[in-house]
């Protein structure tokens, strides 16, 4: 069943597109993290913020999925991490790092607007 199935985020369009875009993030962010793993410690700070980044999205889409009280400031938390994490990644130039970077943008965006909605 698709999340857009269940009844209460399927009335948000907001929220049904943000938990896409948190775990859309995740999903960026651990493959990011793992390539980040294999080319030494000069990419050590872009995998911990990229891990960081994974676990915050992974559990604001559950909190939005369960309309938790707690979902606004988890939204602002999540939006500064995949804004720095995004920051870290555009500063290399390996793929997986920019396409980490533009999927994280997107999801700071969806993420602020849950935050101010």
């Amino acid at each position: 069943m698709a999340l857009t199935q269940i009844d209460h985020v399927g009335e948000n369009d907001q929220m049904a597109e943000c938990i896409d875009n948190c775990l859309e993030a995740a999903q960026a962010c651990e493959w990011c993290a793992d390539e980040c793993a294999g080319e030494g410690e000069g990419m050590a700070k872009c995998l911990r913020l990229c891990r960081d980044v994974a676990d915050l999205t992974t559990m604001h889409a559950r909190f939005m999925a369960r309309n938790s009280n707690y979902s606004t400031q988890l939204a602002e938390a999540c939006a500064g991490a995949c804004e720095e994490c995004a920051s870290e990644c555009e500063q290399h130039d390996e793929e997986h790092c920019q396409v980490c970077a533009d999927v994280l943008r997107e999801c700071a965006e969806s993420c602020r607007e849950m935050a101010s909605a």
